[in-house]
């Protein structure tokens, strides 16, 4: 069960006895306390999977945790079959850009250069708006019917159907609006110039150079070794995961691999075995949001992580890469829930020499009450969703929008964390020193939230 604090584009969910990051000692490589941070969630039953880490190379951390099937009672392991979800999208990404590479395709055409029949509506959709999530065509797997069709099998054709005459969200290059749609446009972009299908073209262009043997396109009837089965969590526990129809995610979502496949990718892809240097600035400069071509990539105290998340029935992934150190951090998981995307930061932190600290390691300090009325006021994350501080008998009190009210502890300066669930809020100040804002922590993520 969990606790949500953000609603709408802004949800993190609050869950219990998760884990956050924290001032407490920790080296770098300390493969003991990566085992331990992720046998904390296993062991409370929020991830199963399999994880590993490595150092220009060097594996530190090549493990399994929980089951890969729960009811032959299979372990996972490093030669585990996930699928991926949305880590696929960089791979659809880097076979538009090596299309690119060789002069079939041109990032800043229009879609109908290569799909004629595109409705007029996208006549100023481009390849690149549908790389970046700016082409404004409407994310079919938002849709109220997505549900039911989601189980039902397609045909790159059918699929294009169920939001080619849909009106766009915004005109393109305006906004930015993750669109699982764009990348089953792009899938199609990728058969029509190819002449081949979409996974026959990752893999003797993607997979087979980079000996990644053990990764593919998933398919239900395919008899694949290794292959973790999917779970879900529920008021009555672990269930097995809802079905999909595995000709629905395409290129948005439809791969599957492992974590030492996955390093393999990391060290292909960034050692420039794919792509040359002027694709590979294109494929990973970002743009909205963040985000390049099928990647995110973000600056951390002056390190540059590349990375991306996913979630699909069953199974949520995250893999990313830091330039400087040449770190690569992989968590697949096969129980759907947040904690591959916090193991994930959580170890990539540790591998950078930053620490972790695990829920009940927290120690609250004592602030004088007076000194609290200084974080009261209405932060507010979107004009419908806020977070209202105020101070109740001595205590400094959080509440958003349409939640409880939960007592904020304090751990150092204008830091505090909460018992209930795992979370911290860092209030920053203006030039004045007076409150302007708050910076929410949650889940391996951040919400920057100003003061009204």
């Amino acid at each position: 069960m969990s606790k949500t604090i953000l609603s709408s584009g802004a949800r993190i969910a609050f869950v219990a006895a998760a884990l956050v990051l924290c001032a407490a000692p920790a080296l770098a490589q300390d493969v003991d306390r990566m085992d331990q941070i992720v046998r904390a969630a296993a062991d409370r039953d929020e991830f199963s999977g399999s994880v590993l880490v490595a150092r220009d190379g060097e594996i530190l951390l090549d493990r399994g945790y929980g089951m890969a099937n729960r009811e032959w009672g299979v372990p996972n392991a490093g030669d585990t079959r996930f699928r991926l979800a949305s880590v696929s999208k960089q791979f659809t990404a880097v076979a538009v850009v090596l299309l690119a590479e060789r002069g079939l395709v041109d990032l800043d055409a229009p879609v109908k250069t290569y799909l004629p029949d595109a409705p007029a509506a996208w006549d100023a959709v481009t390849v690149r708006h549908l790389l970046n999530h700016t082409s404004g065509v409407p994310n079919f797997t938002a849709f109220d019917d997505y549900a039911a069709s989601k189980t039902l099998p397609t045909t790159p054709a059918e699929l294009i159907g169920r939001f080619r005459d849909r009106p766009l969200d915004f005109q393109p290059g305006e906004r930015w609006l993750y669109s699982n749609s764009g990348y089953v446009l792009l899938t199609a972009i990728i058969e029509k110039v190819s002449g081949q299908s979409y996974a026959d073209f990752v893999t003797a262009n993607l997979f087979q150079p980079l000996g990644m043997s053990d990764s593919g396109y998933d398919r239900h009837d395919l008899v694949l070794p290794r292959r973790a089965s999917g779970y879900s969590p529920s008021s009555a526990g672990v269930v097995n995961a809802d079905y999909i129809d595995m000709s629905v995610p395409q290129g948005a979502g439809g791969l599957y691999s492992t974590t030492r496949d996955l390093l393999k990718w990391e060290q292909g892809l960034f050692g420039g075995r794919l792509l040359n240097a002027d694709s590979m600035r294109a494929l990973t400069t970002p743009g909205r949001n963040d985000y390049a071509l099928g990647l995110r990539v973000t600056e951390t105290d002056g390190d540059t992580v590349i990375s991306h998340n996913g979630g699909i029935e069953g199974f949520n992934t995250y893999l990313g890469y830091e330039t400087g150190d040449r770190l690569t951090v992989v968590v697949l998981g096969n129980l759907n829930g947040l904690a591959p995307d916090t193991l994930g930061t959580d170890l990539m932190t540790l591998a950078r020499g930053g620490t972790v600290t695990l829920h009940g390691e927290r120690q609250a300090i004592a602030v004088a009450p007076e000194a609290l009325h200084a974080y009261e006021g209405v932060y507010e994350a979107t004009p419908t969703f806020a977070f209202t501080m105020s101070v109740v008998d001595g205590k400094l009190m959080t509440q958003a929008t349409g939640q409880d009210q939960f007592e904020l502890f304090a751990e150092g300066p204008d830091a505090f964390f909460l018992t209930v669930v795992d979370a911290r809020v860092v209030f920053t100040r203006d030039a004045s020193g007076a409150v302007d804002g708050m910076v929410l922590h949650q889940n391996g993520r951040q919400l920057q939230v100003k003061k009204k």
